[in-house]
């Protein structure tokens, strides 16, 4: 698979390529629009959280500490849900070129992965430059977001395509999964602190394998620490074990989909 990656790298990058222009083809602006969306989602969350309503995160010494707290865990989940979301029916919406084209399909979830990394990335360029015009100092760790956010990336592939693999032969998954992201973002601490949920029940969130990504977003982004190391090998490890797992699946399953597609 690593090998047909190599070989169909112009492939791959040509493709997120065209899906950027295809996203806003005839658009006056054209790509702008990839830093005009950040931009107004993190300056909207800025104005109605920190000067509206005055959300406030007593540990954060800043106006704007609710807003970027909210931020932080958005920018986590978000990249999350859609590699979910676009390996659902992945393979579903490509079954004619499937079909019809002979080529590696692994590329078809690699060009998705790199697709949202390329909008996820414009959305925290977009996010840390305008807290830095409201003042707000970020550490130097926030450096260790790019392993992060590719840990994280791997964990959403091997989960999306495990997904993307089972929806093929149980089209249910495309109507249960949504259902299940929304129960799964509300809990993940990005809204509320953990704070708030009751000692007793806490230990729970430790199953949830977001709570420890999200955690991680904001103890770099929010606080400027760097994440806990033991619990970054672990979620890391699990990442790598869950697209293998997932590869290994789509391997199996790799000629059945074409007959059932």
């Amino acid at each position: 698979m690593l090998k047909s990656l190599w070989q169909y790298r112009h492939f791959i990058l040509s493709s997120i390529r065209n899906e950027l222009i295809t996203r806003f083809a005839r658009s006056k602006l054209g790509g702008m629009w990839i830093i005009i969306n950040p931009l107004a989602q993190v300056a909207i969350y800025a104005l109605i959280f920190s000067n509206i309503m005055s959300a406030r995160r007593p540990d954060i010494d800043s106006k704007y500490g609710f807003t970027i707290y909210l931020m932080a865990g958005l920018l986590a989940w978000t990249l999350f849900s859609e590699i979910i979301n676009r390996c659902l029916n992945l393979f579903i919406e490509n079954s004619n070129l499937i079909k019809k084209i002979r080529f590696p399909r692994i590329t078809l979830p690699t060009i998705v992965v790199g697709y949202n990394l390329v909008n996820n990335m414009f959305l925290f360029i977009a996010m840390l430059g305008i807290f830095l015009i409201l003042g707000y100092q970020f550490s130097l760790n926030i450096f260790w977001l790019l392993p992060l956010t590719i840990t994280l990336a791997a964990f959403a592939t091997g989960v999306g395509l495990v997904i993307g693999v089972m929806n093929v032969f149980i089209r249910d998954l495309s109507q249960a999964v949504p259902i299940i992201l929304q129960i799964w973002f509300w809990f993940t601490p990005i809204i509320y602190p953990v704070e708030i949920i009751p000692y007793t029940y806490r230990n729970l969130m430790n199953i949830n394998p977001m709570y420890h990504f999200v955690t991680a977003y904001h103890e770099i982004i929010v606080y400027g620490r760097s994440p806990k190391i033991q619990v970054f090998l672990i979620v890391g490890a699990f990442s790598i074990l869950m697209l293998l797992l997932s590869l290994y699946l789509f391997r199996r399953s790799n000629e059945e989909m074409v007959d059932v597609i």
